[in-house]
């Protein structure tokens, strides 16, 4: 291990800068952010350092380095530039025993400063001993990924309890099943979602019961169109944390694949005319489970409000006062389009985008046809792939001109996305020929126009 990491408290500590550079500032910054004392030693400092200066944060005490200007502080940072400098303040500090970092120059340096992941009170660091700062911040950026935001204020929160739960629970194995259980569970959803007060509830509940029951509730998660780098913060936290996974087809496996390893894993099917299970069941699967106390994740393909039958589920669970999160995904429309290098809006095409599902409730194909023959818009159909030559068919005979363009994304977004352009009057034939498969999204505009310009996956 070439450094050893260690957390130093600064504040009201009195340390030294010395430097006007980008480097000089970044540390600033973050010893101010410790609550550090700053004197800074810099000639002509860069416009960030002078409002930092201005603003009276920091003290400039020197343009130019003395070894007198080490004789009150607890930590030096040499970040002049100018190597023959750095090396002498790093020689003077190390003959003090003052701390000394060299910025970009680990072995001058009795410490480095670590990419920060700051969720105070709690605190992640990564380093790589100086050697490759790039990788560093590969590493922050994945932390930054599975750390909520929120996650310092559940710290706050939950300490506050710790000597309660110590009374309640003198067993540690007790105490850390119980944490485990909570801290994963609804009380540290209810802090991510700022429902702090029903937080505060839900934990002192737990710690006054005779005998403690773990709470279920349902993670309703828009998984996007396919790329899982297309997920969000949150769709990946509570994924890694559910207990039980309810999925679409529409789900790629590479999502699948993030879903915590031990998690009980149900296909529910639901592709046209052929449901693995009924719509009702689906629901009345989720209550029931919730109610057995699972952390129950309804994983969606796109967005669970935007043809996902989301606003269904969770009606359902509101009658039955079972708790659920919703989180929105990337819709179809958006991610297949984006990959597709087809804007849906364009000053000079279309002003307004209509999303649209190809087929109705009763399996028909009934629509409002003139109120989408309309200038300067985007028509974006779901599931219309069965009913294509109707959708074409039904436009231009309500006044569409027959060369308009239209595009078919299949498999969007993912490694097999195949996309497909024509006019409404040649694309059905084309989808025979190109064999185009399911799932496929239907983009229909003058905006498809651009597409030979603007296809950057390609």
């Amino acid at each position: 291990m070439d450094f050893l990491p260690l957390y130093f408290d600064l504040k009201n500590a009195s340390t030294l800068v010395v430097g006007s550079g980008d480097a000089a500032a970044r540390k600033i910054e973050l010893l101010l952010r410790a609550g550090a004392n700053v004197k800074l030693c810099a000639s002509d400092p860069i416009k960030p350092i002078q409002l930092i200066i201005d603003s009276g944060s920091i003290n400039l005490v020197a343009t130019a380095f003395d070894n007198a200007l080490l004789d009150d502080v607890v930590l030096v940072v040499a970040a002049s530039g100018d190597s023959e400098t750095d090396d002498a303040i790093a020689a003077e500090a190390t003959a003090r025993n003052l701390p000394v970092n060299v910025v970009n120059k680990a072995e001058s340096s009795s410490f480095i400063f670590p990419s920060i992941v700051d969720r105070s009170p709690i605190i992640a660091s990564v380093s790589s001993s100086g050697s490759l700062p790039v990788l560093t911040r590969l590493l922050r950026s994945r932390l930054e990924s599975a750390i909520p935001s929120s996650f310092g204020r559940l710290a706050e929160v939950a300490s506050r309890y710790k000597d309660q739960v110590r009374e309640k629970f003198p067993d540690i194995n007790q105490r850390r099943r119980f944490w485990e259980n909570h801290l994963e569970g609804l009380f540290a959803e209810k802090i991510f979602s700022g429902q702090e007060q029903e937080s505060l509830t839900i934990l002192e509940n737990s710690i006054k019961s005779d005998v403690f029951k773990p709470g279920g509730e349902v993670y309703l998660v828009g998984a996007g169109p396919g790329d899982p780098d297309l997920l969000t913060f949150k769709a990946l936290r509570l994924m890694r944390q559910a207990d039980i996974v309810l999925y679409d087809r529409l789900v790629s496996q590479p999502i699948l694949d993030l879903v915590r390893a031990d998690a009980e894993r149900v296909d529910v099917g639901k592709e046209r005319a052929n449901h693995t299970l009924p719509q009702q069941q689906i629901n009345e699967l989720l209550v029931t489970l919730a109610k057995q106390g699972k952390r129950v994740l309804r994983l969606k393909g796109g967005d669970p409000f935007i043809f996902g039958r989301g606003g269904e589920e969770i009606d359902r669970l509101s009658d039955e006062g079972v708790p659920f999160q919703v989180v929105p995904g990337i819709t179809a429309a958006s991610g297949c389009s984006s990959y597709a290098g087809i804007p849906l809006t364009h000053r000079d095409f279309s002003q307004s985008v209509r999303f649209i599902t190809g087929h109705l409730k009763d399996d028909t194909c009934n629509l409002p046809w003139s109120d989408y023959v309309q200038e300067n818009q985007t028509l974006v159909f779901y599931m219309g792939l069965v009913g294509l030559s109707i959708i074409c068919e039904q436009l231009i005979a309500h006044g569409m001109p027959a060369d308009m363009p239209i595009a078919l994304v299949s498999k969007g977004t993912t490694k097999d996305q195949k996309v497909v352009t024509g006019t409404l009057t040649t694309m059905p034939n084309l989808v025979e020929t190109e064999k185009v498969k399911a799932p496929t999204l239907i983009i229909i505009g003058e905006v498809v126009s651009l597409r030979n310009k603007l296809k950057w996956l390609d």
